[in-house]
């Protein structure tokens, strides 16, 4: 196999850091989470007292400063065990980062500390009932009252880490004429007048991801609760279409690590299982089909390493982030398949972690923006603009 060059030592030492944090912290309890619905709040808590949340935000705000490599080899070692319950890296890398980028001093350091100590868990509300990937189509209002404040009216649904959330960064139309033009970002907090949480969604897989409905009834949000003040009003879709490229490939680095994970489980289980005497692992079907699913995810590794690299690099563009989304989405899919296939009637079980990794790696392929809106993206990127 090609050796990776992406990581440092340092990086190393902290995948084995992290790697005992999961089998202390979370290992033992994730099975129990799935039927629960939601992870513990207290694993938020123990991961932010062992620097493990925020880690690239600046110091002064309570991170560490570090690389996002350092992320990057969080979100493959949660991928590699399945622990899909763990919504880490959407509150560090995409919560946070639209705080870090986009608000005012007062905003950053009034939550960032907070965010980094597991103190307050984030979420992002994008996704409404008539509008996923088409942000353009959101119906979210927050109109301006003659006080200052905005009126916030709306539902999200399917936000992920929506039912522990304390900070809900909420994407809404301040000027719905405008189009695009007219979306800003709010900073919304637990117990405004107004803000309900609907039910814990039950879901084919990330079964112990809190994946929950959000409702605004005429919630007053203060003005300085528009993140980035009024330098970022009516700018709202411009800083989403900024930060969805490490979304993206965040999909993508997910992907890959559960897709390794899968084949590794697979390779394990041929070799013991026997089949008309002989392990499953003798007969040719079972060593080409494993030898075609490594091969591809070898490929779709190295591809997404680059793309890492262009990211740490700030080179990293969208139509790029697009193509390693939906291929190594794609890719997952198919190897988890194919190693469900190889299991058998076992495969089929539930206490497998195969089968889990099966149910949790669909939604891979919608969100972040649906396969299907990632070929637009390509295409569009290549002159090729549709209607």
């Amino acid at each position: 196999m090609i050796e990776r060059t992406l990581f440092s030592p340092d990086h190393e030492a902290f995948r084995d850091s992290f790697r005992r944090f999961m089998d202390q912290e979370i290992a033992p309890f994730h099975a129990d989470w799935e039927e629960q619905g939601c992870v513990d709040r207290e694993v938020w808590r123990k991961a932010g007292a062992n620097g493990f949340l925020c880690m690239t935000m600046p110091e002064a705000y309570g991170g560490a400063g570090a690389d996002k490599l350092y992320s990057v080899v969080q979100m493959e070692e949660l991928g590699r065990a399945g622990f899909s319950g763990i919504g880490y890296g959407l509150h560090s890398e995409i919560v946070a980062p639209y705080l870090l980028h986009y608000g005012t001093e007062a905003q950053k350091a009034k939550y960032l500390p907070q965010l980094a100590s597991g103190d307050m868990v984030g979420a992002i509300a994008m996704s409404e009932p008539a509008a996923g990937s088409d942000l353009q189509g959101i119906q979210s209002t927050a109109l301006v009252q003659p006080d200052g404040s905005y009126r916030l009216n709306g539902s999200k649904t399917f936000i992920t880490n929506g039912w522990h959330a304390d900070l809900v960064i909420v994407v809404a139309k301040t000027n719905p004429a405008a189009g695009a033009k007219g979306t800003s970002l709010f900073l919304v907090e637990r117990g405004m007048p107004g803000f309900e949480k609907g039910k814990r969604l039950k879901k084919l897989g990330l079964k112990a991801q809190d994946t929950s409905e959000l409702f605004f009834d005429n919630v007053r949000v203060p003005a300085d609760h528009l993140l980035g003040g009024e330098a970022q009003l009516h700018r709202g879709f411009i800083g989403l279409m900024e930060q969805l490229p490490w979304e993206r490939l965040q999909i993508a680095i997910g992907a890959v690590a559960a897709a390794q994970a899968a084949i590794d489980w697979t390779v394990a289980y041929v070799k013991e299982r026997k089949v008309f005497g002989q392990p499953v692992a003798t007969f040719q079907n079972t060593r080409f089909t494993l030898a075609e699913l490594q091969t591809g995810v070898q490929v779709a590794r190295v591809f997404v390493d680059k793309c890492t690299e262009l990211l740490v690099q700030d080179q990293l563009d969208t139509a790029t982030a697009s193509m390693a989304k939906y291929w190594c989405s794609d890719l997952q899919c198919k190897v988890m398949d194919e190693c469900v296939q190889l299991f058998g009637g076992y495969g089929y079980m539930w206490e497998y972690p195969i089968t889990r990794a099966y149910a949790d790696a669909r939604v891979q392929r919608i969100y972040g923006g649906t396969n299907e809106i990632m070929k637009e993206v390509i295409t569009r990127a290549m002159g090729l603009g549709g209607r």
